[in-house]
């Protein structure tokens, strides 16, 4: 069994002399080296993504070395630590046993000796084998004909997910077709999810930085230029969302709406499909037909249907759009033509205190299965807020207006 290992080794010397040793000795592979003490983000990043068996961390700084195994513990609690320093120290000895650290190296690295701290290290691996945490937060977003408002409703909702506290989100552009997300968000990485697709299956966290770009929070796999004629293998879909199930929250997906075959792949990976829709006759319909299709394929239990620009003006009303649909609607979305089109100009999100970007900020909450804040359920729209004021006015004028008809009596 060979031991895929990760080392932190800030002192240099001593991390190379064990490197050096392990490597005598066998059955050891380093697939990662710090040679500083590394953000604990980008350390949990690299363990969920390579899943070593050990992480050897050196002691040079006790205080920093004691956060990272604090926060190795907290994380994957099944994970082998072996610490190494240049000389044992009984309180630092104690001080590590109490965070459950087992195996203490020192030099001279003993062959025998350390033959035997790594046999117990591949036992104790193999008994508590490494479970990296994997989101199962992940959404499709299917339009039911081109203009549905798909796309903006998927970006929109990954950017309110994203600004949540302890929140990592994802958003993956697969609409081949148009690569609209790139325009949406004045995105000008030249790499794009193609070039993720193919180097998912030896992807790490030293290549996956340099493939996305950043809203915000928000981490983004754009399309490029409009690439019709290429598409994604089938693994190559299952090895980029498990990569991304690994290092993120929440993951969203917009899709085309043609019914690739990656596309099936995305929405059987998927938590939940959102199939958006407009109150015209046209879109419902579509809507509809593509509900029956993935119910012929077996996808039924996931849909749910999203309804975009909604308006109290519209010839249907909800119910009667839910029997064309046969399905309850499991959110709407306002109209807002002129806040969309501002945010599209401006390459940024929705204005949060509009009646839609509540919206989206609800939705992002029942995405990320969390409960929504009283002052988010209850926050007024500036809408609201302003039709309140009038009343209030009107009615303060009306008052004023009386007291001084009855002084004047």
């Amino acid at each position: 069994m060979i031991l895929n290992c990760v080392m932190i080794g800030p002192d240099r010397n001593l991390a190379i002399s064990l490197q050096t040793s392990l490597h005598d000795l066998g059955g050891i592979d380093i697939i990662r080296e710090f040679t500083q003490y590394p953000h604990e983000f980008e350390l949990l990043r690299s363990i969920r993504s390579l899943g070593p068996h050990i992480v050897f961390l050196g002691l040079s700084d006790p205080d920093r070395s004691n956060e990272i195994i604090q926060a190795l513990n907290a994380e994957f609690p099944t994970l082998q630590v072996a610490v190494f320093h240049d000389q044992v120290e009984p309180k630092l000895l104690l001080r590590l046993m109490k965070s459950g650290i087992r195996e203490y190296i020192a030099p001279p690295f003993d062959p025998d000796e350390l033959a035997e701290i790594l046999i117990r290290l591949r036992d104790a691996a193999i008994k508590n084998p490494l479970t990296t945490p994997r989101s199962n937060l992940v959404y499709s977003f299917l339009p039911s004909k081109p203009g549905s408002g798909t796309t903006t409703l998927a970006t929109n909702v990954s950017l309110a997910m994203a600004r949540q506290p302890d929140t990592s989100a994802m958003l993956m552009d697969l609409d081949l077709n148009s690569g609209l997300i790139r325009f949406l968000l004045n995105l000008d990485n030249e790499y794009t999810i193609l070039d993720a697709a193919q180097h998912a299956s030896n992807m790490d966290e030293a290549l996956w930085p340099s493939l996305v770009s950043s809203k915000g929070k928000l981490d983004v796999l754009h399309a490029g230029k409009i690439s019709p004629g290429i598409r994604i293998e089938n693994d190559q879909i299952r090895n980029l969302i498990d990569y991304a199930r690994k290092n993120y929250t929440a993951i969203s997906v917009d899709l085309s709406g043609n019914m690739e075959k990656y596309a099936n792949e995305v929405m059987q990976e998927s938590k939940k499909i959102f199939l958006v829709c407009t109150p015209e006759i046209p879109s419902l319909h579509l809507a509809r037909e593509k509900f029956n299709y993935l119910k012929d394929t077996g996808l039924s239990d996931k849909v749910s249907f999203l309804l975009n620009r909604h308006t109290k003006n519209d010839i249907l009303q909800t119910n009667q759009i839910e029997d064309i649909l046969g399905d309850k609607i499991y959110m709407t979305f306002a109209n807002d033509y002129r806040g969309v089109n501002t945010a599209l100009a401006e390459g940024k999100a929705i204005n949060q205190s509009s009646e839609l970007g509540k919206q989206l900020n609800k939705f992002g909450y029942f995405l990320l299965e969390r409960p929504i804040p009283s002052s988010v359920q209850n926050a007024k729209t500036k809408k609201e807020v302003h039709g309140l004021m009038d009343l209030i006015r009107y009615g303060l004028s009306r008052f004023t207006s009386t007291s001084n008809s009855a002084s004047k009596a």
